[in-house]
Order: structure tokens, then C-alpha cells, then sequence
């Protein structure tokens, strides 16, 4: 069918939201800007004369795609190599979505993000619509063609699982700044004790190199023992193992609406330390290595410091 510019306007609008909702999903900006064209793809082909409410009409259609993307996507990480992490986003990047609700905003950080992985598709689908974007149990009982007492069962199941997590604290941008800040003073102080004094004592740290650069492939348990890691790999020439000639440099931001510290070789972004604070401390560090995932945090880093 032809797409008429008021057609192609009303997708536009709706946009913004969907590429929140399948970034929530999939836990990655590339999958989700697919999915988003997909859907824009199904627009085109669509008798939209038929369609009553466009929002609900994409939104159906885009909750279904990541639902088929998420059944492929656990049998691709089941073989993956080493841990799997979400991809980050910057602070400012409307792929994150509204955060005037302290749901919308936990719904979006890393750690919710990794915790999303153990709930099966419908699970997740349910969560995300529910909790970050408050759509009625009968309105995702209709995208998912499911009863609307079985939607309502499965999204308590959704939230015993997640309630398995650990408690974390809430911060603000300026909040998350100024944690990140500190923590970075404390990397580059050259001391451990410094570390220890911010992580908790069974803080945990998972990288996430994708099989393309150098990562642990097991979690390492233990403030102490991620203390001296960090000393390590942050003392002076010990990266040149792994970038060579790169000139450095780490610098404090807010990455999925908390702390994080961004490392930078030249004009790229290659590596992203995500900070999980609880009331006890720095609980467990999320470090993104994997330059597949950090494609769009580059493109964005690089816009925010032409500002």
C-alpha cells in the first residue's frame, strides 16, 4: 500500500515509545532499532484503514517481533562467550525512554536489565509493558492474546522473580554523577584501600567482552579481590596490552540512569563500568567490553562532547 506522509507522521510519533519498549525487551539498542523497522515494515504492508488505534495496532505488532526475537536470542546465549550484559545506553539517549516514574527508571538499568534474562518471553513482555509503561492488564491480555487473568498471573510471577534481586538504591542524575565520580578518584588513586572502602564485601564484577576482546568468563565474587583486579588493569601501561598506542582515558557519566565510568581510546568508547549502588555500597560492577555493544554509546559520547 502506499504510505501517505500522515501515515509515515503518526509512526514517527509513536516511535520514541517503541524503541523504549523493545530496548526494554532485548536489552539491545541494535535489536531494537530492527525491531522498530520491522514494525514500521508491517505499517506499510497494513490496511490501515482497519486500524482503529494506531498506538495499540504498533505496539501489538512490535510486542510480538521481540517476542520472537527474545526465543532466538536464548538459544544464541546459551552459546555465548562468557557473560552476557545488556547494552548501554547514555544518559540522554531517547532510546531509554520516559523516567518520570521511579519504575520507568529502574525498568532501564542494567541490573533490572540482567535480571530481566531469567523470565521467559511472555514474562518479560508483561513486565515491561506493566511496570515501565503502566499498560492495563487487559490492553497486554490483547497484544499477547492471552486471558486478562492470565496476564495478571503471569506478571506476579514476573515480579517474584524479580523481587529475587538484589535491593538497589534510587539515584538521580546528579546523584549517579557524583558516585561515579567518587569511584573514579578512587580507581585512579592507585590503592586499594580506597576501592574496598566503596564496594560492598561480597561485591560481585562480570565483564562482558562478547568473544571479541580479553574477559573473564566467570563472575569475580569479593570487594577485596575486585579492588586489586581494578588496581591492575588500571595502573599505568597495563592496558597497553590490550590497546596499544591508545591514548586512555576514563571519565565519569551516567549510564542507564545510574553511575558508570566510560573508558575512551581515541574516538572510540571501549568500555563501559556500570555501578550497582546499594544502601551497603557499591554492590557489583558490569563492565561492557564487547565493541558490538558499544557502537551506539560511541556515536552518542561524541555527539554529548560536541556540545
Amino acid at each position: 500500500m502506499v504510505v501517505s506522509s500522515r501515515d509515515v507522521e503518526v509512526f514517527e510519533q509513536a516511535r520514541p515509545r517503541l524503541e523504549a519498549i523493545a530496548y526494554r525487551m532485548l536489552g539491545s539498542a541494535g535489536d531494537a532499532e530492527d525491531a522498530v523497522q520491522d514494525t514500521f515494515l508491517r505499517w506499510q504492508a497494513a490496511d490501515r484503514e482497519l486500524v482503529e488505534i494506531p498506538e495499540a495496532w504498533l505496539t501489538r505488532v512490535l510486542t510480538n517481533l521481540c517476542l520472537n526475537q527474545l526465543t532466538s536470542a536464548r538459544a544464541r546465549r546459551e552459546a555465548y562467550v562468557g557473560q552476557w550484559l545488556p547494552e548501554p545506553l547514555l544518559d540522554g539517549d531517547r532510546m531509554l525512554g520516559p523516567a518520570e516514574t521511579a519504575e520507568q527508571r529502574d525498568s532501564v538499568s542494567i541490573a533490572v536489565l540482567t535480571l530481566m534474562e531469567r523470565l521467559t518471553p511472555n514474562e518479560r513482555a508483561v513486565y515491561v509493558l506493566r511496570e515501565a509503561f503502566g499498560y492495563p492488564h487487559a490492553e497486554i491480555a490483547g497484544f499477547l492474546d492471552l486471558t486478562e487473568p492470565n496476564c495478571q498471573q503471569i506478571h506476579r510471577r514476573a515480579r517474584q522473580h524479580m523481587a529475587d534481586g538484589r535491593a538497589r538504591t534510587e539515584t538521580d542524575v546528579a546523584s549517579a554523577r557524583r558516585i561515579a565520580e567518587q569511584f573514579l578518584a578512587a580507581a585512579l588513586s592507585g590503592e586499594v584501600e580506597p576501592l574496598v572502602r566503596m564496594l560492598t564485601g561480597d561485591a560481585v564484577g562480570v565483564a562482558d567482552g562478547g568473544g571479541e576482546v580479553p574477559a573473564r568468563t566467570t563472575p569475580i565474587v569479593g570487594g577485596l579481590q575486585l579492588a586489586r583486579l581494578l588496581r591492575g588493569i588500571l595502573r599505568p601501561g597495563a592496558i597497553d596490552r590490550f590497546l596499544p598506542s591508545s591514548d586512555l582515558s576514563l571519565h565519569a557519566a551516567v549510564v542507564n540512569g545510574g553511575p558508570a565510568l566510560v573508558a575512551v581510546a581515541g574516538d572510540q568508547v571501549v568500555g563501559v563500568i556500570c555501578i550497582e549502588v546499594t544502601a551497603d555500597g557499591i554492590a557489583a560492577l558490569n563492565i561492557q567490553g564487547s565493541p558490538s555493544k558499544l557502537h551506539r554509546i560511541t556515536r552518542e559520547w561524541a555527539t554529548a562532547q560536541s556540545r
